[in-house]
Order: C-alpha cells, then structure tokens, then sequence
C-alpha cells in the first residue's frame, strides 16, 4: 500500500476503514442472532457487553466483549502490518470512534472499555494485559462495572510508562478522556452511591 498511495492518503484511509470496522455494533447483533431482542431497548440501551449481561444471557455478554475488543485489535493489527506503528495508533482511535459514534446506529454507541482494552493489547500486549488485570481485581472487588472501567483506563498511562511505551501517551490520554466522558452518568451514580453491581438488572 504505501508504495500505491501517498502517506497522508494511506492513513486516511486507515481511518475510515478502521472507523467502519470499529463501528459494528457487535452487542446488537449478538442478542439479535441469540433471539434476546433489541438490546437499545434493554436495561441502560448502551449497546456494550455489560448492558449484554442484563438480559441474563452470560453467552452472549461474552461473545460481545471479545468481539468488540477484537474489532479494535484487529484494526490495529492489520494497520501495523501494512503501513507501520503510525497507522496503528490511527486504526486505534478510529476504530474506538467508530464505536463510541457508529454510523449505522445514528451515532449512538457504546461506551468503548472492551474496544478500548483490545486495542491496547494490540499496540502492547503487555499494557493491554495489564489493564485487563486491573479491570478485574478493581470488579472483584467493588462488583461494579464502570468502576473498574475507569480505573483500567486511567491505569493505561501508568503502565505504558512502565512499560516503556511512552510515545503512545497522546493515544491513550484521549481515549481515557472519551471513556470517562460516556462514563459520566456512571461516574454521578458512583458518588451517589446508586451505581448498579455487575449483573444486577437495570430498568
């Protein structure tokens, strides 16, 4: 590709295509297939697998984490492999836009933590790992979901620089700051003290 198109031309087109591949509503179409309705109407309405796990159907809230994290890995994969690390950051946040802001859903999305951790795991499966962990100690123990959504992602910029991955700090600040900003209710229940427990029907 870079040798067909021009630099500028070839990342453009990495983030339209990584956007659109970002933007399969994959929690949509899995409680679709499965028969459980329509997830929008559903608990909160967000499209994400915790909202998934509403409808009790622990297969299907699975099937849709890995497949809105593997969106963002595979974005970002075959970004790296064709064009270099550049692309790869661009197939990163484009493809977590496509998410949070997906075109066949009237822009209307989910909330980008599993899109979010496999992107990371793709840029660095090291950094991706261990927001993995910290995702899952912090819901161990708190049994809330978008608390530990939150500290996962704010928990990236630390271990990137563990990590020696420094130059990835821009990517990761603004896809924390776009998770906290579809987190806001959450974070307002969270200090109500009125944020439902993992699993917990909602509506």
């Amino acid at each position: 590709m870079p040798e067909i198109l021009s630099a500028p031309l070839a990342l453009a087109l990495t983030a339209v295509l990584s956007y659109l591949l970002g933007s399969i509503p994959f929690g949509v179409l899995v409680t679709r297939a499965m028969g459980l309705g329509d997830l929008r109407a559903i608990g909160s309405g967000n499209i994400g697998a915790t909202n998934v796990l509403r409808t009790g159907n622990k297969a299907a809230a699975a099937a849709t984490l890995v497949l809105d994290g593997a969106k963002g890995a595979v974005a970002v994969l075959v970004a790296r492999a064709m064009l270099g690390e550049d692309a790869a950051q661009v197939a990163a946040l484009f493809s977590f836009l496509g998410h949070l802001f997906p075109v066949w859903l009237g822009f209307r999305g989910g909330k980008g933590v599993a899109t979010f951790l496999g992107t990371m795991i793709a840029l660095d499966w090291r950094i991706g790992l261990a927001c993995c962990a910290t995702w899952l100690v912090v819901a161990l123990v708190g049994r809330i979901s978008s608390l530990s959504a939150l500290v996962a992602t704010a928990s990236a910029s630390l271990w990137l620089f563990i990590f020696g991955q420094g130059q990835l700090f821009v990517l990761v600040v603004v896809l924390t700051v776009l998770v906290y900003v579809r987190h806001w209710p959450n974070i307002q229940r969270l200090k109500a003290g009125t944020e439902p427990k993992i699993g917990a029907k909602k509506g």
